[in-house]
């Protein structure tokens, strides 16, 4: 089985288009890593230098903000989704 990664539009052009991504269940930051050896740059649009979470993107697992949960150690099982939702500012 496989868990799926929902893409944004802002960040579609670098998975070649795809809305969502299917990816081998782990932690999230496994997924990140599979993200990041299938479409290159994921990692960068995903982690700051230190390889944590960047601030302007929020990463919800089954709908829980990882924030609130355990971070990139977040467990993401089978047939579970991931979605990326960049923040939006403005006024």
């Amino acid at each position: 089985m496989a868990a799926t990664v929902r893409i944004p539009t802002t960040m579609r052009p670098i998975t070649g288009g795809e809305k969502q991504v299917p990816v081998e269940p782990g932690t999230l930051g496994d997924v990140i890593a599979a993200l990041e050896a299938a479409h290159p740059g994921m990692g960068d649009r995903l982690l700051d230098e230190e390889g944590a979470l960047r601030k302007f993107v929020n990463v919800f697992v089954d709908d829980d903000d990882v924030r609130y949960l355990d971070g990139l150690d977040t467990a993401v099982g089978d047939n579970i989704t991931v979605s990326i939702i960049p923040a939006v500012a403005g006024g």
